[in-house]
């Protein structure tokens, strides 16, 4: 019998409280399936399609209800409660599914809506990890360049950027250079498809197209040189590093909206420093 997934078993054995199953007539490793599960018009003998997972007192269970998880795959689950242990999700069965701590690539908190995945861990018991969803996921979305997604947060990198599902499905990702800062995993996000890698992953924005963008930008770069009293200590010509730390934009994005203020004689740039006029 396999814990976490579904499989069929022989009805061996009636009781007053369920009925027992085997994966044979003849074995005497028996698991309970409770008598409101039981499916209507069903006879010794017969095979009975069930999911196996443990009960509260860690005993194996059998149930004809569908859970929202099984092992080897990924779902989005609600997280019901936290305690000092870990999380608890609704998985659709009346036990709900434990996520241990060491498990979290951040720490969640009840109402969250969050993609995992199902294991076995060292006490044979079935627990929940955020860990593992990018190799699960689908690489071939049917998106191409400029389409408009939806896409749910599952991990961060500093290297990379951040790892978004779209669609809860397929694999795609933020550039690193984009401030994700305000995000948190679980958030649902709206974003632009940039590029389709050759191995079918897709890489997308939250960034409009830079002639819309760029509107936006100019004006948080003018707030930021009003914060300056009105000179910013650094130009476009300053690292890639200064510019996003001190802007939270590219290098390129930041030169756009330079430009644009320039061009509109808003700003000057002399001696290394932008000057509002």
């Amino acid at each position: 019998m396999r814990l976490g997934e579904y499989q069929e078993l022989y009805y061996v054995k009636k009781v007053d409280f369920g009925v027992y199953l085997a994966e044979d007539m003849e074995t005497e490793t028996h698991v309970l399936l409770p008598a409101k599960q039981v499916p209507e018009n069903v006879k010794i003998g017969d095979k009975i399609n069930i999911f196996l997972y443990k009960d509260s007192k860690d005993r194996l269970i059998a149930t004809t209800n569908e859970p929202k998880l099984t092992l080897g795959k990924f779902a989005v689950l609600k997280v019901k409660e936290v305690n000092k242990i870990g999380a608890f999700l609704d998985w659709g069965l009346e036990k709900d599914l434990f996520l241990p701590y060491h498990e979290m690539l951040r720490k969640v908190e009840e109402g969250d809506e969050i993609l995992v995945t199902l294991y076995i861990d060292k006490s044979n018991r079935l627990c929940a990890s955020m860990k593992g969803i990018y190799d699960l996921l689908e690489k071939d979305s049917p998106y191409k360049v400029g389409d408009r997604v939806s896409g749910r947060v599952y991990e961060f990198s500093d290297n990379f950027g951040t790892f978004v599902a779209v669609d809860d499905r397929f694999s795609a990702k933020l550039p690193s250079f984009e401030v994700h800062e305000y995000l948190r995993i679980g958030d649902v996000i709206e974003a632009r498809v940039t590029g389709v890698k050759p191995d079918g992953k897709i890489d997308i924005t939250m960034r409009e197209k830079a002639h819309i963008q760029m509107d936006e930008d100019a004006k948080k770069v003018l707030e930021i040189i009003d914060s300056y009293a009105g000179v910013l200590p650094f130009s476009e010509k300053a690292s890639p590093e200064v510019i996003k730390r001190e802007t939270g934009l590219s290098k390129n994005a930041f030169k756009r909206a330079i430009g644009r203020l320039y061009k509109e004689k808003i700003i000057n740039i002399t001696d290394g420093k932008i000057r509002k006029n």
